[in-house]
């Protein structure tokens, strides 16, 4: 999460994930869940907010008047992604692919690394993923 701006009428989470990486909200109006990887306090101050990447479209949305925990600067927010958004995600706009992370019980596996337009394995070492990832393996998510 790159920052929360408060607006007059609305409050807004701007991601650093795109209509890009997930392209089933603007289409479709598909809903996906989205909470922090480090799950907070119990009692923990909730926002509503639109959840926004930074490619400056009016489409460039992961959610609409979502609640959720109030994140802070350079939180990790995970997004539930179902079949077929890996093969919906596209390079729009010189941004690259994100890395797919498989999580099932207490297990994960990175299983395809993020990837530049022209399909070079970004560098983002699977060892950052595992301490990034702890918790959403217990929230079954």
């Amino acid at each position: 999460m790159l920052y929360v701006k408060h607006g007059e009428a609305k409050t807004f989470v701007i991601v650093d994930a795109g209509m890009n990486d997930l392209i089933r909200p603007t289409l479709y109006d598909a809903h996906h869940d989205i909470r922090p990887v480090r799950e907070g306090a119990v009692g923990a101050p909730r926002i509503t907010a639109d959840v926004v990447g930074p490619v400056c479209e009016s489409g460039d949305f992961l959610a609409l008047d979502r609640s959720l925990p109030a994140p802070q600067p350079g939180e990790l927010l995970a997004v539930s992604r179902r079949r077929l958004c890996a093969v919906q995600a596209g390079t729009y706009n010189t941004r690259a692919l994100v890395p797919e992370v498989l999580v099932r019980a207490n297990e994960w596996a990175l299983v395809a690394a993020a990837r530049d337009g022209g399909g070079t394995d970004r560098a983002r070492p699977p060892a950052a993923l595992a301490v990034k990832l702890h918790n959403i393996v217990a929230s079954g998510f």
